[in-house]
């Protein structure tokens, strides 16, 4: 297991990338600047992305998290053993107040499907250390250990579930979304939003994603393994769809209420500079091989959405199957289903937000107009694609609803016909609580297709070969109460030329 704490830099008396050395800058100028800690993200066969932002203050009001307004040299290293003592590449990225002293480096020329680590220095200060991974290369197939979680409400309860995620020490993280929330802070929950109000400014939601990048179990998880993160609605507001707001509260230009949350989402994560936003607009659907193994398909199922039929909620709607309806936008739904036709790897994995199989909640039909049972036709063409062309290994990866859920995919969910793919849903980090572990909501009459259910706060756990998926729901009792132990609380397998849940 890597040792996720703050190390020295390499210090000689020759300069240079070949000695090791970073050169110092801004000498005791700021105070220690590396509060947020560090990340690495979107694995490529040749590189990665490391991440960190400077904020010797990171809560003060103006979101600028302290620093002064002045262009700042960040040193960087990436290593191939944990004590820099081989040094693979080095460099200076020179941060600005506009990005809120973020740094995002993009790195290539690394050799595939292997281990690196990675660390910043400026102004004296050094950062703690990053593990990173490359993707295995094209014609590779290795086993891939994967961990994926979402929903973490930083009010009501502790980290615990990404501090487990840490010590799993997996080859790759993904987060599906909410990764912040944007409510304003009560006075009876474990612990209490920064800044108070709900956040609508830039300068708000900086302050809130940096207060959650405080914490040190997030921290660790950051700083174990990369990341593919995916938003859901609470980076910007509860349920909204493209430039339709969900209520009117706080007043304001939605516009530019989402150009500030689009900002600050990407100044925090590990993303690409083809994901930096432009105004209200972020390109965030993309794809990532790894190697011939695996696709991930991550999409973006608020930004180009249509509104909610029948104002929201769960509601027995027709106007839901209306097949001008589209989660994804017509762009993104015709980039999915070519990338899904391409079938780069054994297994294509669907990173997304929202409850992807039919979920009835009554008899009479009722069902959720913000998952994709609100888009049914958007649904169907995707699955028609992925059926059609043949891909066996279809597995969609879901967060948004606070529970564990495992679901085959059918064909027909009126007739279940024919199990053409897989769907597994994490619960949440801490949203809703503690949970309840005796609560049972599967309804076997109504939705047959859904195998499993469990209220418990955790995260998925898979190791996916070119021939099976091994999958583990991961829970602690508690959040409310720091650092319980992780348990597993169900477990299943997914073949790759046989779609559906098998027992283990």
């Amino acid at each position: 297991m890597t040792t996720l704490r703050r190390r020295t830099f390499i210090v000689g008396g020759l300069a240079g990338a070949s000695a090791g050395v970073l050169v110092p800058r801004l000498a005791n100028a700021i105070s220690y600047p590396f509060t947020l800690g560090v990340a690495s993200g979107e694995p490529a066969a040749d590189g990665f992305v490391i991440w960190t932002r400077l904020a010797p203050n990171p809560l003060n009001a103006d979101g600028l998290g302290g620093m002064p307004n002045t262009n700042t040299a960040v040193d960087w290293q990436v290593a191939t053993d944990e004590r820099f003592t081989s040094i693979a590449r080095t460099g200076t990225f020179t941060t600005t107040q506009a990005s809120a002293h973020s740094v995002h480096v993009t790195l290539t020329g690394l050799e595939p499907g292997r281990e690196y680590w990675y660390r910043f220095r400026t102004g004296g200060h050094i950062s703690p250390v990053g593990r990173a991974l490359t993707a295995p290369a094209v014609g590779t197939s290795p086993e891939l250990s994967m961990l994926f979680a979402s929903c973490s409400h930083y009010e009501e309860g502790y980290f615990t579930a990404y501090r487990r995620m840490a010590e799993e020490h997996p080859d790759l993280i993904l987060h599906l979304g909410d990764y912040i929330y944007e409510g304003a802070a009560t006075t009876t929950k474990v612990r209490e939003f920064a800044p108070a109000a709900e956040i609508s400014t830039l300068a708000n939601y900086r302050v809130r994603h940096a207060q959650y990048k405080t914490d040190p179990d997030l921290q660790a998880a950051h700083a174990t393994a990369p990341w593919l993160v995916v938003w859901d609605d609470h980076e910007v507001e509860n349920n909204y769809a493209n430039l339709i707001r969900n209520d009117t509260n706080p007043a304001g230009d939605f516009k530019a209420r989402r150009a500030a949350a689009y900002k600050a989402y990407y100044e925090h994560m590990p993303l690409r500079s083809a994901q930096a936003p432009t105004a209200e607009n972020m390109l965030l659907h993309r794809r990532v091989r790894w190697g011939s193994l695996a696709t991930f398909h991550m999409l973006d199922t608020r930004q180009y959405r249509t509104d909610q039929a029948c104002g929201d909620g769960s509601k027995v709607c027709p106007e839901a199957d209306n097949p001008s309806r589209t989660l994804t936008g017509t762009s993104q739904e015709t980039w999915l289903i070519d990338g899904l036709r391409q079938k780069l790897g054994t297994w294509d994995f669907l990173g997304q937000q929202v409850f992807f199989a039919q979920r009835l909640n009554s008899a009479d039909g009722a069902r959720s107009m913000d998952a994709w049972d609100g888009y049914t036709a958007n649904r169907t063409r995707i699955q028609n694609a992925w059926d059609t062309n043949g891909n066996k290994g279809t597995v969609v990866l879901t967060g948004d609803v606070h529970r564990s859920w495992a679901a085959n995919l059918m064909q027909n969910y009126g007739t279940q016909n024919r199990i053409i793919g897989t769907e597994l849903v994490t619960t949440s980090i801490t949203s809703g609580g503690d949970g309840n572990a005796a609560d049972n909501s599967l309804n076997p009459t109504l939705n047959p297709h859904v195998k499993y259910f469990k209220n418990l706060r955790g995260y998925v756990r898979t190791r996916t070969t070119s021939t099976q998926m091994n999958v583990d729901f991961r829970a602690v009792d508690k959040v409310t109460v720091r650092d319980y132990p992780v348990k597993t609380v169900g477990s299943y397998i997914v073949e790759a030329t046989n779609p559906g849940l098998q027992a283990p």
